[in-house]
Parts: C-alpha cells; structure tokens; sequence
C-alpha cells in the first residue's frame, strides 16, 4: 500500500483534478475507484459529505475538497512547482482554478445532464462505475433513474433552462480564448502547470467524454484537446513565465469571459451568502442569471480575493486585474 489513497472517479473532474496533481508531483499513489465493493472503505474515511475527491494522507486528515487537497500537497512536495515564479501570475491561477471548479462545472454538468445522448452516456458510465467496470445485466431501468436523478439537480448548480444559454456561450468563447492562448504556450503559465490548468483541464477533460461538447472542441479547440491529453500525466517542460510574456493572449480569457460571467456571479453569490439568502441573482454580460446561493462557492471565493488583497501592492497584477475589469469584482 502507498502514502496516498485517492477515492475517485473518472466522471468526476475534481477527481481526476487531484490524480493529475499526484502524478505531476511524482507521488504514489492507490487510485480506488469508488463502486459499491469499497463503500464501506470510503464511509470509514470520509467525512459528512458522501462525495468524491476523498485523498487519505499519511500526515494530514482526510479530505474531500480539491483546491484544499493541491494546496496541501504543494506545501508538503514543492517540487517540482505548481505555483508561478511571478507572484502576480501566482494569484491570477487562483482566479483561474475557482473559475474552473466553480463556474466552468457548471458548464460542464448542463452539456452533459441537459441533453441526450449527453445525459443516457454520462449514466451508463456512472452505473459501470458503481459495478466495478461491468456493465450489469439489467442496466436499463437504473441508467434512466441515473439520469433523471442528474437532470433534476440542474438547478441547484445554476445550469436550468433559464441559463442554458449563458452557459453554453461561456465555455465555448473560454474555449476559443484558450485555444488562442495555448498556441504559444505549453500550459497557461508557461512551461509547466499551475492549480489553473488542473482545475480549467478536468472540466474540459469531462467535456471531451460527452459527445455533444467533444465534437466540438475537436473541430474548435485542437490546442485545447491537446492540452487536455498531455495534462492526463503532465510534467513540465520548461519554466513559467512572467505576466508580461502571457498577458497578449492572457488577458482575454478575463476581459471576454471571467469579467462577464464568473466574477460578477462569484460577487453576487457571495454577497447573497453574507446576507444568508436562500437565491442570488446576478446581471452578467448577456443578461440575468439567478440560481440558489452557494455556500462553499461563496466560501471559495472569499479565499481567492484575500488573495488578492494580500498582493495590493503589488502593480502588475492591480493594473492587469484592472485592464481586463476584473478587479472591481475582487476587491
């Protein structure tokens, strides 16, 4: 048995978020895809929540949350370096990882429980899953319970009907804006990962295996897939580079997609949060997009503008934050 024990599963991306970062970092670890032969395992080192990521460490308590897990794993095995030399980019990747957990998922779970063959794929491969890789012999009735089961928490993470479109123009003009970047880029920092490209890769990693959104990032984003493929077991290639270097290609995915749509949906939900109420409501780049308030979103993004306020001082990131409108939404 290894160090490390990380109960997952493929068709979550905050899973294969955590696994990636292990196998960057070089560590050993037991990969226990969650099924129904070792729930009791997984109920013994779990905490209240009954959901996967759960990373069983040899010096820390167990965890169930991924940017907690990365963040851990970074202080204990600094090598090789997760976290861009210029502390300016160090902070925008933090922007850039809640993003991709919290509003890119929400994308990624609308193309995959919204729509067939979407919907019956995604609850064919859950149900594999929970059978340890075999597919059961009367599978039908429970992949159709899978997927209305899904459907029906569409709403609870903001991807309803009333936003569909919202979301669906997000990710698609995110992903044309990467795709631009990482033409000249190895990673989104330069020559190795940072937390951005685990978070931003494993959403766009569950998109390539529903049929809808893979096709078309297969014909609009070939840098993207391509990313995705080498970020599975990404090592780095050269250093990262500075903020001056990025910024060209950088600044768009804030100035054309965060500053519209997640930064002012993270202000408000937080703001709705602080006021305990039950729904939030924001007024992004094409209009209204109201969901139930998200406690740990709320939570996590109280973490990412501390991070910001910690590095007030620091020029080149208050003026990039501010060219793109990003920084009205942080402070």
């Amino acid at each position: 048995m290894t160090d490390y024990r990380l109960f997952g599963a493929d068709t979550s991306p905050y899973s294969i978020k955590v696994r990636a970062f292990l196998r960057y970092k070089g560590l050993a670890f037991d990969w226990i895809s969650r099924s129904r032969a070792n729930e009791a395992d997984f109920q013994a080192n779990a905490q209240r929540v009954a959901t996967v990521p759960l990373l069983v460490s040899p010096t820390r308590p167990a965890s169930q949350d991924s940017t907690a897990m990365l963040a851990a794993l970074e202080a204990d095995h600094p090598e090789p370096s997760a976290v861009p030399d210029d502390p300016a980019c160090a902070v925008i990747a933090l922007v850039l990882e809640d993003y991709g957990d919290e509003w890119l998922n929400k994308c990624m779970f609308q193309q995959r429980w919204s729509q067939s063959p979407d919907r019956e794929a995604a609850a064919l491969r859950v149900l594999t899953q929970l059978y340890d890789g075999k597919r059961p012999r009367a599978y039908k009735a429970q992949q159709t319970q899978i997927a209305e089961r899904m459907a029906a928490r569409l709403p609870l993470v903001g991807a309803n009907a009333e936003n569909r479109e919202t979301l669906d123009s997000s990710w698609r003009r995110f992903a044309l804006r990467l795709n631009d970047h990482l033409q000249d880029h190895l990673f989104i920092f330069g020559g190795r990962p940072s937390v951005a490209d685990f978070a931003i890769a494993a959403q766009f990693q569950q998109m390539l295996l529903d049929p809808t959104p893979a096709d078309w990032l297969q014909n609009n984003a070939p840098f993207v897939v391509a990313w995705c493929e080498h970020m599975e077991y990404p090592h780095a290639g050269g250093p990262f580079e500075d903020l001056n270097v990025l910024e060209g290609t950088l600044a768009p995915l804030f100035a054309e997609e965060l500053s519209v749509t997640y930064l002012p949906w993270a202000s408000a939900n937080a703001a709705s949060a602080s006021r305990d109420k039950k729904r939030s409501s924001a007024t992004l780049g094409d209009g209204v997009f109201e969901q139930l308030t998200q406690r740990y979103a709320a939570r996590a993004f109280r973490a990412v503008r501390s991070a910001v306020a910690k590095s007030s001082e620091n020029t080149a990131l208050q003026d990039f934050l501010a060219t793109v409108g990003a920084r009205k939404h942080l402070c």
